[in-house]
C-alpha cells in the first residue's frame, strides 16, 4: 500500500515539473502587424429600375366637368360664340395653299403685263393726251401703228386737221402704215380710240417718219378710254 501511494505522488510531482518546464520554453507567436489596412473594393450599387418610376409624382387628369375653375381655351368651346370680326378673307376650312396660288397668279399677271403679253383692266384714261409738237419741212408723214399690248381688237380712227384719213384701223401685232400729207403751217394729227379691247383699255404704239424715212418720234398710249384721242401737232415750215 505504501509503495502504491509513493508511486502516485512521484508521478504527480514529475507531471507538474514537466508542465512547468514546457510552459517556460513555449512562446506564443504574435500575429503579424500590417502597416496599413487593406482597401476594401466598394460593391457597385444596383439601382432598382422601379425606384425612378416610384419617385415621379403621379399625374391626375383634371375633370373639366367637376372642376369649374378650369376654363377651356378652345375656340370650339360649347356655348361660346365665335367672334364675327376678322380682317382676313380666309375661312376655317380654306386651303392654306390658296394664298400662295393667288400670289403666284398675281406675280404672273404682272410679268405678262410687263412683257406686253397681257393688258389689265386698270384705270382708264378718260382725257385727250398729247404726244408732242414738231417742226418739219417734210411733205408728208408716214405713221405706223400696232397694238402695244395683247392683241384684243383695239380700233383707231386717224384724222388730220379734222379730216378723216382712216376711219377704222384694227391694230395688230405688226406695224400698219398710214400716209398723211401735211398742209403748210399748222397740222394736228388725231388718233382716236374707237373702243377698248377685250383685255383692257385701248393701247397702241406708233412710229412717225418723215418723207426721208427719218424717225420723227416713237411713242405709245395705254388704257385710253373709247372716244378720247392721242394727238401730235406738226408745223410745216
Amino acid at each position: 500500500m505504501k509503495h502504491i501511494l509513493f508511486f502516485i505522488l512521484f508521478f504527480t510531482a514529475l507531471s507538474v515539473s514537466a508542465q512547468g518546464e514546457f510552459n517556460s520554453k513555449f512562446k506564443a507567436i504574435p500575429a503579424p502587424k500590417f502597416s496599413a489596412k487593406p482597401k476594401k473594393t466598394p460593391i457597385p450599387e444596383v439601382k432598382d429600375p422601379q425606384a425612378d418610376v416610384s419617385d415621379i409624382p403621379s399625374i391626375k387628369t383634371p375633370n373639366v366637368f367637376e372642376n369649374t375653375t378650369i376654363t377651356p381655351k378652345s375656340k370650339f368651346q360649347i356655348g361660346e360664340e365665335k367672334s364675327k370680326f376678322t380682317m382676313s378673307t380666309e375661312t376655317d376650312f380654306a386651303n392654306p395653299g390658296d394664298r400662295y396660288v393667288a400670289k403666284m397668279e398675281k406675280d404672273l399677271d404682272k410679268a405678262l403685263k410687263d412683257a406686253g403679253l397681257k393688258e389689265g383692266r386698270g384705270v382708264l384714261i378718260k382725257k385727250n393726251i398729247s404726244l408732242g409738237d414738231f417742226k418739219t419741212k417734210s411733205e408728208y408723214f408716214i405713221v405706223k401703228f400696232r397694238d402695244f399690248g395683247a392683241i384684243d381688237g383695239d380700233l383707231v380712227k386717224i384724222s388730220s386737221n379734222d379730216l378723216v384719213i382712216r376711219d377704222r384701223l384694227l391694230l395688230d401685232a405688226s406695224y400698219q402704215s398710214v400716209k398723211i400729207n401735211l398742209a403748210q403751217g399748222f397740222n394736228k394729227l388725231d388718233f382716236e380710240a374707237l373702243n377698248i379691247g377685250t383685255l383692257g383699255g385701248n393701247t397702241a404704239e406708233i412710229q412717225v417718219l418723215d418723207d426721208k424715212g427719218n424717225i420723227v418720234t416713237s411713242d405709245y398710249w395705254d388704257n385710253l378710254a373709247a372716244g378720247f384721242k392721242a394727238s401730235i401737232v406738226v408745223t410745216k415750215e
